[in-house]
């Protein structure tokens, strides 16, 4: 559905296996190469354990495909069964020819397959038993399993076994009553999801596999789906699938954080929001927050002497003294890492909504229904946005930002007003001027802001669109382009409109796909808004 949509020559995150999509992050590669060894020397059990869509399965197949010329491999991906379904499996797998009467009793498929085990060690082959879903073993099934480690020569065991599962496996085997089997487990390796740069490097391989010539997914976006996922190489597929599936519908041909969210919101059935936007609070916290509201809210009438300023000024820019007395040093100014450390206490996500929202003149209730659906309500929208700074001088509004320290304890600020090299940065009830740098090093370049459309319906605008939105959006557009008003009050999108729009994205460094959507109607607005309303600078974007 998607596929020309994106220039994709076909699907990237399908989740059936194919060899041409085999992405091996370091703990997969090395999880593969203690299989390869299991295969290659004699021993008792490997065990290979992981979370479920960890790749296990992945791994399986790239064992099965490096199989050496020596080695026989039986392979039992669904182990619920008797002693003797499971010899019997065992057998079939193995391609040996079973006499009638043998097929009901144990003891006769132990014998035929301790014959073959030998005939096989004499021609110099090695023959491996690979159990996937191990933690579905029943108890007694785990003791016969033991006990064919029991064939062996006077040098050398004849049947390797690997048994691969769930982490629950580890949990079974350590219990008391299977202590002989777990004595004979020679190497145990644990498969752990994609680290933060593997889950990326994954995504972008199976882009490019797919056909991909352009960077799809951004930044932003790649990181919210290694945190929405949690590197689990299944997750991101279903996560990418529907991402992708969302941005066709949207009419997006890049897949921002915004769209990884809704998409994981999709998959696990309830909302995903940014890893700094916990929505919920303890009652101790709301409780905390609402006095912080309270406060918020009477600074926000007060004269704005009466909001403390902390001017963070790097040495090289002190002013001169010009008193003739000698002067003392003054302390050094802490920088933003400092300020953050001393104010942990007022960093909390419902005190930034309270500053954002009384920038606005308006009010945040902690506690309540979330910040967005208290925001329309008081005739405002919210966008989630990422893009670092230059994106947030496009939009010139003030800003939550989420800053992590080094400890990563994350601290939710405002961001009130941008300069040349400084910024305004309200936190609890404190201003600081802070060095534009410092704040880069800190944020991952995620914004939320709060604009104010000129009417309640902000849905996507395109060809063939008709309405009081469309009136508007064409008299704003006009008024951005210094057309004047149009006599014909067209309410009706049409190839003029859509040449308007696709001219104000250009120009904006959006998309030009003429569909206005809330990103155009947001930085349209910004473009038009008058000084009076929150700005980050005077300057128009």
């Amino acid at each position: 559905m998607y596929l020309s949509f994106f220039g994709l020559a076909e699907k990237p995150f399908s989740i059936t296996p194919d060899p041409r999509y085999l992405y091996l992050g370091g703990r997969h590669a090395e999880a593969l190469a203690h299989l390869v060894y299991g295969i290659t020397e004699a021993g008792g059990f490997i065990q290979l354990t992981g979370e479920v869509g960890t790749g296990k399965t992945t791994i399986i197949r790239s064992l099965l495909a490096k199989q050496p010329d020596n080695a026989e491999i039986a392979l039992i991906l669904n182990p619920r069964m008797n002693a003797s379904e499971f010899m019997l499996t065992i057998c079939e797998e193995l391609g040996i020819l079973l006499p009638d009467d043998a097929v009901g009793s144990v003891k006769e498929l132990i014998d035929i397959l301790n014959r073959y085990l030998l005939k096989a060690h004499a021609q110099g082959k090695r023959v491996v038993l690979i159990v996937d879903e191990a933690q579905n073993l029943a108890p007694e099934l785990l003791e016969q399993i033991r006990l064919l480690t029991n064939l062996e020569t006077e040098t050398q065991k004849l049947l390797q076994i690997i048994l691969i599962g769930q982490p629950e496996l580890r949990e079974m085997l350590a219990r008391n009553d299977l202590r002989q089997l777990a004595q004979r487990i020679t190497g145990r390796y644990h498969l752990d999801p994609l680290s933060r740069d593997e889950s990326i490097a994954y995504v972008k391989h199976r882009l490019r596999i797919a056909g991909a010539t352009v960077e799809i997914f951004t930044n932003g976006a790649l990181a919210q789906l290694y945190r929405s996922s949690g590197g689990v190489p299944r997750l991101l597929n279903i996560i990418g699938d529907r991402a992708l599936l969302g941005g066709y519908s949207e009419d997006r041909h890049v897949i921002n954080a915004a769209l990884i969210r809704k998409a994981a919101s999709e998959v696990f059935g309830r909302r995903i929001t940014p890893a700094w936007l916990p929505w919920a609070l303890g009652a101790a916290t709301a409780v905390l927050v609402a006095g912080a509201t309270f406060a918020a809210w009477t600074l926000h009438d007060a004269e704005p002497a009466a909001t403390p300023v902390i001017t963070v000024v790097p040495p090289a820019a002190a002013p001169a003294a010009t008193a003739p007395e000698p002067v003392p040093a003054a302390p050094a100014a802490p920088d933003l890492a400092t300020i953050l450390r001393g104010a942990a206490a007022v960093t909390d996500l419902d005190g930034a909504y309270s500053r954002l929202f009384s920038l606005w003149s308006a009010r945040y209730v902690a506690g309540s229904e979330d910040a967005c659906s208290q925001a329309l309500r008081q005739g405002l929208e919210c966008l989630n946005e990422e893009g670092g700074l230059e994106m947030l001088r496009r939009f010139n509004r003030p800003a939550i930002l989420a800053l992590e320290d080094k400890s990563g304890a994350v601290h939710q600020v405002v961001v009130a007003a941008v300069a040349t090299d400084r910024a305004r940065v309200l936190i609890g009830e404190a201003a600081h001027e802070v060095v534009l740098t410092q704040l880069q090093e800190l944020w991952d370049g995620e914004f939320l802001l709060l604009w104010k459309p000129p009417q309640l319906d902000t849905r996507s605008l395109s060809m063939g669109a008709r309405g009081e939105p469309v009136l508007t959006l064409r008299l704003r557009l006009r008024q951005w382009a210094g057309l004047g008003p149009d006599t014909t009050t067209l309410d009706v999108y049409d190839e003029a409109l859509r040449a308007l729009v696709i001219q104000f994205q250009r120009r904006n460094g959006l998309t030009a796909d003429g569909v206005a959507g809330a990103r155009t109607q947001a930085l349209l607005d910004a473009a038009l808004s008058p000084t009076d309303t929150p700005l980050l600078t005077a300057a128009r974007p």
